[in-house]
């Protein structure tokens, strides 16, 4: 109810991602993606010297300590960058985190070197769809039946590309 008198607009912290964080990342990756990493593989990516990423935490909320919001990861070789997995919250989506996340990893793969960003998404998921759009990214490639859902059906993956320079 997002009308109500007592409602207070989310505010969210954005800070670098460390090994602490990946069980959180994991439970969350389990809820927004039907095969989902485990923390081991997080954290087995995050130890790599190129990835790096980023957790949300809401900073205004009256739970003494709040669930991971949203968190991004993404590595950078030898000037392109990619962005591994990307996921919100369902009870924040619509209040732009997507966007900041991607803006910090944007900002992170620039600074390290990047000239170009690659990502992979379901041509299905019309809200990714919409903001790696908004965030400049284009139709690079596609692969066909890429994906599975947890009923069995198979999508495409569609290969999007955005330039950094």
């Amino acid at each position: 109810m997002r009308d109500s008198l007592f409602y207070r607009q989310p505010e969210f912290e954005i800070v670098p991602m460390v090994s602490d964080h990946c069980r959180a990342v994991a439970e969350l990756h389990a809820q927004r993606f039907p095969r989902a990493w485990g923390d081991g593989e997080f954290l087995s990516l995050l130890l790599q010297p190129n990835t790096f990423g980023f957790a949300a935490w809401q900073t205004n909320t009256l739970i003494f300590k709040s669930p991971l919001n949203g968190f991004v990861l993404a590595r950078e070789v030898a000037g392109e960058a990619e962005i591994l997995t990307i996921a919100v919250g369902e009870k924040v989506g619509r209040f732009g985190l997507g966007w900041r996340l991607m803006q910090a990893a944007i900002r992170e793969a620039k600074s390290r070197g990047g000239e170009a960003m690659f990502l992979e998404v379901d041509d299905g998921n019309a809200p990714a769809l919409g903001l790696y759009r908004k965030l400049g990214f284009e139709k690079a490639g596609e692969r066909p039946a890429y994906y599975t859902d947890e009923n069995g059906r198979r999508t495409s993956a569609l290969v999007m590309r955005r330039d950094l320079r």
